[in-house]
């Protein structure tokens, strides 16, 4: 029988829960046409939640969190994949209530996994996880809306997260102005690394005000924060502009008026990178493998192991995080 490690979360007293590396045995896994191997994993604030006992995330404990894994195919029940190829998991249930990428064997439904795109390293598709995808597709969003260089400034909130700072890194290389709001101004060469053309204080953005429309200044918009943020944003679209709402940082509530939207025609784009279908999520991949790729990616990335993780977690979880880790399975 073969064991593996992972990182197993588990509720040692009510509400109190403790995560700890352990020896698992492959038999324990769910029902799934691929056993994967995985290489590497990265680290997400719902991978923090789910590992503080968040009842919301994951239901059940014991537990593996991990909502990102890629790795290699070690047997399948489905034609489509063949033992040793490379493939990449992302959402669905991954590491909510299915065991997921922070233990070095995952079984998953074949309908959850893609290739490894053409061009793209395991180690690079986990830089960029769940967060690059959600980058991405809020991108592509804002480019279905008509969203063009030329139309002016783009802002991007929660700028020194995953999402936002890969956001950063898509837009500057498609040509855009970038303006990132963060509330970490000693984030800010490294926010000018990935691309942004002006860094501003989050406190502009995220008082609560009355005034049902602000100066016109964002061509568009990608917004994690939500909340009192969310609705600024939206009162300060220039007309016809976009704002693709993928986060609830601040509050996943906001006071909202009609005004922007019928005597502005801006648009509120809701993005979704969880239950995607598997083919949309794979043309956003090709892109990050291609035109989309983001070179500086690997200078926003610090790389740990599995006896790192726990204070990895905890600075997630505590708001204290710039950039993204990669979790590597292998050391």
């Amino acid at each position: 029988m073969s064991q593996y490690r992972a990182y197993e979360v588990v509720e040692v007293a009510d509400k109190q829960y403790q995560g700890s590396l352990v020896e698992k045995n492959e038999a324990d896994l769910p029902n799934g046409e691929l056993l994967v191997e995985v290489l590497y994993s990265s680290l997400n604030y719902k991978d923090a939640l789910s590992a503080s006992g968040n009842k919301g995330v994951t239901r059940h404990y014991p537990h593996v969190p991990g909502i990102d894994a890629v790795g290699t195919v070690l047997s399948s029940d489905d034609d489509q994949f063949s033992e040793g190829q490379a493939v990449l998991i992302t959402g669905y249930d991954l590491g909510m209530n299915t065991s997921g990428g922070f233990g070095q064997r995952i079984r998953v439904p074949a309908s959850w996994v893609a290739p490894l795109p053409s061009g793209m390293d395991p180690a690079t598709s986990m830089r960029l996880g769940t967060a690059g995808l959600t980058a991405g597709l809020c991108i592509d969003a804002l480019l279905k809306n008509g969203l063009e260089v030329d139309h002016g400034e783009v802002l991007v909130t929660g700028a020194t997260g995953g999402v936002g700072i890969i956001a950063i890194g898509i837009l500057a290389k498609l040509g855009f102005q970038v303006v990132a709001s963060t509330g970490k101004p000693e984030a800010g060469q490294v926010l000018k690394t990935m691309g942004a053309s002006e860094i501003i204080d989050r406190n502009e953005l995220s008082e609560s005000s009355s005034r049902p429309l602000l100066p016109e200044r964002w061509a568009a918009a990608v917004d994690v924060v939500g909340g009192d943020t969310l609705f600024n944003v939206i009162k300060g679209l220039k007309y016809g502009g976009s704002v693709a709402a993928c986060g609830l940082v601040q509050s996943p509530v906001f006071q909202a008026s009609v005004l922007p939207f019928i005597l502005r025609g801006v648009n509120l784009l809701g993005v979704d990178s969880v239950e995607l279908p598997l083919l949309q999520k794979e043309r956003i991949w090709s892109k990050l493998a291609g035109d989309w790729k983001v070179e500086a990616l690997d200078q926003v990335c610090t790389e740990i192991g599995l006896d790192q993780l726990e204070a990895s977690l905890a600075t997630i979880l505590s708001g204290g995080a710039v950039g993204r880790y990669l979790l590597n399975l292998q050391r």
